[in-house]
């Protein structure tokens, strides 16, 4: 009998999914020629992008070029926003005016923000580095209050079933005893 339990717990064990640590160490490779290795993209990382921002600014107070940070940056940012970096990256390589290179991220709703602050900041010649921050800033922003606005939908949306579980054990033993009692001294006393 304990040689079953300890066949069954053994295979237990080894049917677990991986921790998501580990998958994230699994999926490693290298990208072209460079030997660096990034971890694949994950979809379900909400700062993401924030992230992806952040990573831009930092490439442009590093001394980058707009066109090799975009580069860089789009080999990890997510689904969206890593197209429009390339392109106009590629544009931008090539010599292509600002206004030209994010033309086509600003026809995105996703990467517009990103496009509208790339050419004013080509235009002005403001920092790009302190925009991609405030950017990042406000996707954090966004984001923390959409997790917000999650929890609370979920608070009240688990008060539903918490009230019908616990509204019938409150009927059936708080409220009905007191009532039967109530009847029996009543109808029991001659009071009626």
């Amino acid at each position: 009998m304990i040689t079953v339990a300890l066949v069954c717990g053994a295979a237990a064990v080894l049917a677990m999914p991986r921790p998501a640590a580990q998958r994230r160490f699994a999926a490693m490779r290298t990208v072209g020629d460079e030997q660096i290795a990034i971890p694949e993209r994950s979809v379900d990382d909400p700062l993401a992008v924030a992230t992806a921002f952040d990573l831009l600014a930092a490439c442009l107070r590093a001394g980058l070029p707009m066109a090799s940070s975009s580069a860089a940056v789009a080999r990890t940012a997510p689904a969206p926003l890593d197209e429009s970096l390339r392109r106009a990256s590629d544009l931008m390589t090539l010599g292509a005016d600002p206004e030209v290179a994010w033309r086509d991220a600003a026809a995105d709703p996703a990467t517009e923000s990103l496009a509208r602050v790339a050419r004013r900041s080509a235009k002005s010649g403001a920092s790009l580095a302190r925009a991609m921050d405030e950017l990042a800033r406000h996707r954090r922003d966004a984001e923390e209050d959409a997790a917000a606005a999650r929890a609370e939908r979920a608070g009240v949306l688990i008060s539903g079933p918490l009230g019908l579980c616990f509204l019938p054990a409150f009927l059936c033993l708080g409220i009905v005893p007191v009532v039967i009692g109530l009847a029996g001294r009543v109808l029991g006393g001659g009071l009626l």
